[in-house]
């Protein structure tokens, strides 16, 4: 067969291929959407110009002043917090009597408005602390009417809050609830080798693997993915909540951010881009309350990594708690496990729920707005 016959047949069967796949992403993205009421979408411009997201859930009957900030990881989307019930800890505080707002950082999800002149890749973690999280908070507050909020951070979620509460807009926190956020990064092989194959396959700007998230998730539960635990235990979370979140909560990861954890992991460093912020080195200064939570067997926020966090802080007010067997728990908690795992509405909800129960500003019967 002449060549050009061998590559116009090869041509068509690559977009045969193409099609099928795109048909059967499609077909899994709605097969496993999420049900139920959408939250309110709020839109916030941030200092610099970049306009964000903010998904608002607001509480049946508001018991508390104080709104919750709700702030995802690395990699994914205003699904960490705002699931399907019962693995949603936006409806579970929603239902406890706060106000709750979910946040996509700039690149994510719905907050893909850069301002003129600039890439949606064209940022790092010093934009999210700088310019995402003020925004954030004062969003919040407006629509709240509070003086302050709580700042709940999952993994960078967590991270953000950190930076945040050592700028100007630290007052306007009432506390910060960390959970699995890896301050100190060691220099592990098998981190190295993570974070240096991220940065090669994000060039020039990030990596998007939702839609391979997305194709491979029907299969999940079946099989196991290679490192798949460093994320979530898939022993610990429901079949099909895994395939769920594999299809809603994958995000694009920016190469300038995994540049930046690159940095950090190299040198065991939290700090910003151009390397003259130590914010590790602030979180000693910070003096409101903190609760500081992680899981036995998280690979990337170790028991021991979360321990000798906790160990920086002078605050009065300082809380630790790891997750696990050893306490009693009914798993050894993984890092997308205290948010997804089996137990964690029974175990790791409710201490989130005390801490800032025993913290909040409970508003009068009268003040609260009737259910319905």
């Amino acid at each position: 067969m002449p060549y050009g016959q061998w590559a116009l047949w090869g041509l068509t069967a690559a977009a045969v291929l193409l099609l099928v796949n795109v048909a059967w992403v499609l077909l899994v993205r709605r097969w496993y959407r999420l049900k139920g009421p959408l939250p309110e979408m709020l839109r916030v411009k941030c200092a610099d110009g970049w306009e964000l997201t903010v998904h608002a859930r607001r509480a049946p009957v508001r018991r508390f002043a104080e709104p919750v900030l709700l702030c995802h990881g690395l990699a994914a989307n205003r699904f960490t917090f705002d699931f399907e019930p019962p693995y949603s800890v936006a409806h579970y505080l929603t239902e406890a009597g706060f106000d709750c707002f979910s946040v996509e950082w700039r690149g994510t999800g719905h907050s893909q408005r850069p301002p003129r002149g600039r890439r949606p890749t064209d940022f790092t973690v010093d934009d999210h602390i700088t310019h995402d999280g003020p925004a954030l908070l004062e969003l919040a507050l407006k629509e709240t009417g509070a003086k302050q909020a709580f700042w709940l951070g999952h993994s960078l979620g967590g991270l953000v809050g950190y930076g945040v509460a050592q700028g100007p807009e630290g007052v306007k926190l009432a506390g910060l609830l960390e959970l699995g956020a890896p301050v100190y990064l060691k220099s592990e092989p098998f981190l190295r080798t993570l974070i240096s194959l991220g940065v090669r396959a994000a060039w020039p700007g990030s990596i998007r693997q939702s839609w391979v998230s997305a194709s491979m998730a029907p299969f999940l539960g079946y099989l196991a993915l290679p490192l798949s635990d460093i994320v979530v235990n898939p022993r610990h979370v429901p079949p099909r909540v895994l395939r769920q979140l594999s299809v809603n909560m994958m995000a694009a990861m920016s190469r300038k951010v995994l540049l930046q954890f690159q940095d950090w992991i190299s040198h065991d460093a939290f700090r910003s881009y151009d390397r003259k912020t130590d914010w590790r080195a602030g979180i000693a200064k910070l003096q409101l309350p903190v609760l500081v939570m992680g899981g036995s067997a998280d690979r990337l926020a170790t028991s021991a990594n979360v321990e000798a966090q906790y160990a920086l802080l002078t605050s009065p007010d300082r809380t630790l708690h790891v997750f696990g067997r050893d306490r009693g728990d009914k798993m050894d908690y993984g890092h997308g496990d205290l948010i997804f795992g089996t137990g964690a509405p029974e175990e790791v909800y409710p201490v989130i729920r005390e801490w800032l129960e025993q913290r909040a500003t409970p508003l009068p019967p009268t003040s609260a707005p009737a259910q319905g």
